[in-house]
């Protein structure tokens, strides 16, 4: 974790259908723009394909697809978050991934319980930040495997 001594850590901020979404900054890799993604048979639905990236094959995760949001088109703002956690290195397909921000300890909030239950084992927190609410990423949920391979609808 990133914690500086005002008791801040800082938050990779991204958009998602329209929400905003953080996952700590020491958990990312890099961010690209999309480029190509080569698709891989039978993968689960969430997985779009893989990636090359910085010399490693890297699968690519939709998270509008891991979240139950339609799908769209990729544009100039699309970026892929390369996140690493333990030993697995991810791409995260997001709408577009605005900024490097430091929230303050005090600022960030538990889910309320019948929220985190809604939305699944994702959500870790909540910020009030700048008149905005964020909602911080529980990543190793997020890319936990057997979740991925059960999220989406079986063929």
């Amino acid at each position: 974790m990133t914690n500086d001594a005002a008791g801040a850590d800082s938050y990779v901020l991204f958009e998602l259908a329209g929400t905003t979404y953080g996952i700590r900054s020491s958990d990312v890799r890099q961010l690209e723009m999309i480029e190509h993604i080569t698709p891989v048979p039978n993968a689960a639905d969430t997985v779009e394909g893989v990636v090359f990236s910085r010399g490693q094959v890297i699968p690519a995760v939709s998270l509008r697809t891991r979240f139950g949001f339609e799908k769209i088109p990729y544009d100039l703002r699309s970026r892929l978050i390369v996140v690493s956690v333990g030993d697995r290195n991810i791409g995260l397909i997001v709408d577009s991934a605005r900024e490097f921000k430091r929230i303050p300890a005090e600022l960030i909030t538990p889910p309320p319980e019948g929220l985190a239950e809604l939305s699944g084992r994702y959500l870790e927190a909540i910020a009030n930040l700048d008149e905005s609410t964020i909602l911080l990423l529980d990543l190793a949920e997020v890319i936990k495997p057997e979740a991925a391979a059960t999220d989406g609808a079986q063929n």
